[in-house]
């Protein structure tokens, strides 16, 4: 998920609109409404606002980030680890082979 996505994902959440967000990070609603417009991400200073309206700090904001993508990687390791399960020893073998050249 990019930055303006995830921002909007938490704007949405708590059903506000672009001019909600607006005032509670105290920045114009044409600031916001560039960054929409221009599919640009926001500088450091204006993200720090729209997390502190958000209620939440920077290391938060990219933290779900991470928490969704370590999910995703143990469930494919899960995955993983079953299918293997499942080989022959020669396919368990080639298999190693072919992980070792990666």
């Amino acid at each position: 998920m990019n930055i303006l996505d995830k921002i909007d994902a938490l704007r949405k959440e708590r059903g506000w609109s672009v001019n909600n967000l607006a005032m509670e990070a105290m920045l114009t609603q044409s600031t916001l409404n560039n960054l929409y417009t221009r599919k640009t991400e926001p500088k450091l200073s204006t993200l720090r606002a729209i997390c502190s309206a958000f209620g939440i700090s920077l290391a938060e904001f990219f933290a779900e980030d991470e928490k969704e993508n370590s999910a995703e990687r143990s469930d494919m390791e899960k995955e993983l680890a079953a299918k293997a399960a499942e080989l022959t020893d020669a396919q368990l073998k080639a298999l190693l082979a072919l992980v070792r050249t990666m």
